[in-house]
């Protein structure tokens, strides 16, 4: 059959991008489109390829960087494929597709898909940057001990990824009483949405983390007014100038080891939250790849 007739899957950033091959490129997008232990509302599983697709409306130059981000060289991998035996199996998976990224000195950038996954990133980066903390931006703390029977449950990610490295949550303003003790007993402040005007609120953010940082971003971080596509919506989120100003702070500053989105629900809103998802992934390899 002619060639002509199929269309090649979308990559991130479209076909007018910088077309890369996995060994030239610098940035790796790793779609992971599961979702087994959300409950409030399904559907994140759709969230990486919204991404992708609204990614190709991006314009590629950045003002603020004054460059075309995609020049770096991304390049977008096929899906990874869900496992349903159980969430601690996709989290093994990811971390042995990360890995592999590692080995190829590549900067993953996942794409979710809930927020369980994250942890299957964080396991492989740990085990090259003994120094790893991990910067997470979320509505809610996902710091239970379990939920709903099982450890690995996108409320008890950041539980595990604590059991790893050092944490520090940004933008909280719903967490349970267990959460709320856990923080407390463990000595660990984060910067509650209500107080990330106050002022030295970055630089503090910033000071406590360790020389190499992973990023993950709950998409529920953002005010419902221009995020309502997600699985589990909490008013009072951070505004579009609040998160790059810290992403950007991070970046002068520390070393950007790889970064995730997660959580976006593409049905529960318009279009433009897919798009702003794809543009807030584009800024932050743009903040990450600007010392290379």
């Amino acid at each position: 059959m002619n060639d002509d007739m199929f269309r090649p899957p979308r990559v991130f950033a479209g076909e007018h991008s910088k077309i890369t091959t996995l060994d030239e490129a610098k940035v790796v997008i790793l779609p992971v489109p599961y979702d087994s232990t959300t409950e409030y509302k399904g559907g994140t599983r759709e969230g990486p390829q919204a991404i992708i697709d609204a990614s190709q409306y991006l314009e590629l130059y950045d003002i603020e960087l004054d460059r075309d981000i995609s020049e770096i060289g991304i390049h977008t991998l096929p899906e990874v494929q869900p496992l349903m035996s159980g969430p601690d199996s996709m989290v093994e998976r990811v971390q042995r597709v990360t890995a592999d990224l590692l080995d190829k000195h590549k900067l993953p950038v996942m794409l979710g898909g809930e927020h369980t996954v994250t942890l299957g990133t964080v396991k492989a980066l740990r085990e090259r940057y003994p120094e790893l903390s991990v910067l997470y931006l979320d509505a809610h703390g996902d710091l239970r001990d379990e939920y709903m029977g099982t450890k690995y449950s996108h409320a008890c990610v950041m539980r595990r990824v604590w059991g790893l490295c050092p944490i520090m949550p940004v933008g909280l303003r719903s967490i349970s009483q267990e959460e709320h003790d856990f923080l407390e007993h463990n000595g660990i402040e984060p910067l509650y949405a209500e107080a990330f005007n106050s002022p030295g609120s970055i630089q503090n953010v910033v000071s406590r983390l360790s020389p190499h940082v992973y990023i993950s971003i709950d998409l529920d971080v953002l005010d419902p007014s221009i995020m309502s596509a997600v699985g589990t919506p909490e008013p009072g989120g951070l505004n579009w100038q609040q998160v790059l100003e810290l992403l950007r702070a991070v970046a002068e500053r520390k070393h950007i080891v790889g970064f995730d989105l997660v959580e976006l629900c593409p049905a529960e809103g318009p279009n433009s939250c897919a798009f702003l998802a794809a543009k807030l992934a584009y800024k932050l390899i743009g903040y990450a790849t600007s010392s290379i």
